[in-house]
């Protein structure tokens, strides 16, 4: 798919990975309408990229905040032709704390809202949107982008609602391609390891240090602008379908 001239929605778009794909793609020339819970994020960078981007708050688990972006494409920019989904939570907590107490299992369902049905949510109602656009080379009509996590395969000690969320979004991505094959809809899936978003920001020093040191090569967080870089390629390259992709740097997770 062409990025010139084509409109996307970017949920996680205030910041981190979101923030640096809505950068890229308005850079190549595309439209934005930016979904994120942090309006004054999300309203600042609507500014900064100017009349290419459009801002509205967006809770990804509830089907009317999507359906508003959705819409939102369609009065500014006339089409809909990919989504990011980029927001997400991470929740950490064991199973059974030190005083044997159970995991909070509104924490947990929290999670899997926000990271999988959120996810979900998207992706259907984008797909319904883009299932009318005219066919493009190979009879493309629109591309879905998930965001799973390194965690969906090496999830550590206190992450089973984040690892349980991400696992969900790496498993749905190809019954999505191959439900959405007939509609000319691509799926594919980013596993990100390590990177340096505004969620890795709030760690101490220390701990960001430890983590960039497990990572074999390069030996640092991942950058918001590789994320980005290899989200507008699975644009333009319409082989890619139905697939997780990890970018790590050759990290594997260990329990702790």
């Amino acid at each position: 798919m062409d990025i010139d001239g084509r409109t996307f929605l970017v949920t996680g778009g205030a910041s981190g990975l979101g923030a640096a794909t809505a950068r890229a793609l308005v850079a190549r020339g595309g439209a934005v309408v930016l979904g994120d819970v942090d309006t004054e994020g999300g309203a600042a960078l609507a500014a900064e990229l100017g009349n290419a981007a459009r801002f509205v708050r967006v809770d990804v688990s509830r089907e009317a905040d999507a359906r508003e972006a959705v819409d939102t494409a369609f009065s500014a920019y006339g089409a809909l032709h990919g989504a990011f989904n980029c927001a997400g939570v991470v929740a950490s907590g064991r199973v059974l704390n030190k005083a044997g107490e159970p995991h909070d299992l509104d924490a947990f369902a929290k999670t899997v809202n926000v990271n999988l049905v959120g996810s979900f949510n998207v992706a259907r109602l984008a797909a319904a949107a883009m299932a009318d656009n005219a066919p493009g080379a190979d009879g493309e009509r629109g591309v879905i982008v998930n965001t799973a996590s390194i965690a969906a395969y090496d999830g550590q000690i206190g992450q089973t609602a984040y690892a349980a969320s991400k696992g969900g979004v790496a498993a749905m991505t190809l019954p999505l391609a191959r439900d959405l094959s007939g509609r000319g809809i691509r799926v594919v899936t980013i596993a990100p390891g390590i990177f340096d978003t505004p969620m890795m920001a709030s760690l101490p020093d220390k701990v960001r240090q430890s983590l960039a040191e497990q990572t074999p090569f390069p030996q640092r967080l991942g950058l918001p602008e590789e994320y980005a870089s290899l989200a507008l390629h699975l644009l333009t390259n319409v082989m890619l379908n139905g697939e997780v992709i990890r970018l790590d740097g050759a990290v594997r997770m260990g329990p702790r």
